[in-house]
């Protein structure tokens, strides 16, 4: 089974909230209602330049991108042409394009979030056990970054910013399907490749 990347492009609004992946996790669902109960998915964060105020301003590039078997790719197609509500923002999303997802030695998610991982020692130890778990060796380092939060609901829920390096082609793969931590759907644990 291949591992796909589906980004439709964003044909409207200027700005949503920086913080949206509860939010953008609802207005998907709203379509996709199976995505409640559908293992191996996963929604990467929006991306655009943040505003200084806890926005993210939209750039031409950004694009609402969903992570999935290419098995899945037609259930998720009918979000073209749907109207998102992230927050305040109203947002519609085009026809997407549909990208493999490649090996790269060097990923990077901007939050990872696991249970108990407010302390980075703890975090640490539990992203080593999921990986371990996926069947990636202990080769590869694992640095824990910037210290991130994402509002879940009413609750703020603390992760962490991650890199992991010297990755070998298959671990790549498995580790960019699977991701770590919870809450993928909501923007959390998607490893892209660090640039």
């Amino acid at each position: 089974m291949t591992t796909v990347d589906l980004a439709f492009p964003i044909t409207s609004a200027t700005s949503i909230p920086a913080d949206h992946g509860y939010l953008l996790y609802s207005a998907v669902s709203k379509y996709i209602p199976e995505l409640h109960q559908t293992d191996g998915v996963a929604i990467h964060p929006i991306r655009g330049r943040q505003d200084g105020m806890r926005g993210l301003s939209l750039q031409r590039w950004s694009a609402v991108t969903v992570r999935a078997s290419d098995d899945r790719i037609g259930g998720f197609l009918k979000l073209a042409g749907k109207s998102l509500r992230i927050g305040p923002a109203m947002v519609v999303v085009g026809v997407p394009t549909v990208s493999l997802v490649l090996a790269s030695p060097k990923l990077r998610s901007r939050l990872v979030t696991t249970k108990n991982g407010t302390d980075p020692e703890r975090f640490l130890a539990e992203v080593r056990r999921q990986m371990t778990t996926l069947g990636i060796s202990e080769r590869p380092g694992v640095t824990v970054g910037k210290r991130r939060t994402t509002r879940i609901k009413d609750k703020e829920v603390v992760g962490y910013e991650l890199t992991v390096d010297q990755l070998g082609e298959q671990e790549s793969l498995l580790l960019q399907r699977h991701g770590v931590g919870g809450r993928r759907v909501m923007c959390c644990g998607v490893f892209v490749p660090e640039s």
